[in-house]
């Protein structure tokens, strides 16, 4: 990890799919595409395309939509691939519903949820790998992700043995437009949600369809600023704009 510096550098230019190529031919088996039910089927895609063995994970809040399950059935069918999923633990679920209900977020932000449902199943799983990739795009977000960086320490979440973990966003230059080209260009599978005007797809009760002119995630959280459209899983996005804590 000392040469992050110089793996940025040979990075800066280079395409997803070689920035993919790249993270694959060094961490193999100890890294996992995260897989989101959104665009993140582009990444999937160019993993098929490069050959090699990978892994791809999914966290499953146990409140997704229906929709978002057929998609992740429809990606394992095209590619043969077994989906790995992080569920949270059920007795934290539990206590939380007991305690508070099944929509406390309304009130109280989703930070709370979102740590039990999310970040807690995802850190336990990263827990095990080296690295892990992500679809975050740096036009996602006006208020959070527009300094991702195509390779990066994890300032959230550590790896295997407790060292740093190193996370790769090969689509962080790219724009929603040049994805959905790709998308429908090699006819991939994708969310039957975004034909419902949903672009930035989380939880059913935490998503819903944007109106035009509206930016992608002011779908998610809707009730909240919109500095805060962070589930935790990045939160160190949140971090570099200097905002408060991290959600």
């Amino acid at each position: 990890m000392d040469d992050l510096a110089a793996l940025t550098a040979a990075l800066r230019d280079a395409s997803p799919r070689e920035i993919l190529a790249a993270a694959l031919e060094r961490f193999g088996g100890d890294l996992v595409i995260a897989f989101s039910g959104a665009e993140d089927v582009l990444l999937v895609e160019y993993a098929h395309q490069l050959g090699r063995p990978y892994r791809v994970l999914s966290v499953d809040t146990g409140r997704l939509h229906p929709e978002t399950y057929r998609f992740f059935a429809a990606v394992e069918a095209r590619y043969e691939i077994r989906v790995e999923v992080a569920f949270p633990e059920a007795a934290a679920v539990e206590a939380l519903v007991r305690r508070k209900g099944l929509f406390s977020f309304l009130e109280d932000g989703h930070s709370e949820c979102c740590a039990i449902r999310k970040v807690e199943p995802l850190r336990r799983h990263l827990a095990g790998v080296r690295a892990w990739v992500t679809g975050q795009r740096r036009d996602q977000s006006l208020g959070t992700r527009t300094e991702v960086a195509v390779v990066e320490r994890d300032p959230v979440f550590r790896g295997k043995d407790g060292a740093a973990l190193l996370k790769f966003n090969p689509l962080a230059g790219e724009t929603s437009a040049s994805i959905w080209e790709l998308i429908r260009a090699l006819e991939l599978p994708y969310n039957a949600l975004h034909d419902r005007g949903m672009v930035s797809i989380g939880c059913e009760p935490c998503t819903r369809a944007i109106l035009p002119g509206q930016h992608e995630r002011e779908g998610r959280w809707w009730w909240e600023l919109a500095g805060s459209k962070e589930c935790g899983l990045h939160a160190g996005n949140i971090a570099r704009h200097g905002d408060g804590e991290p959600r």
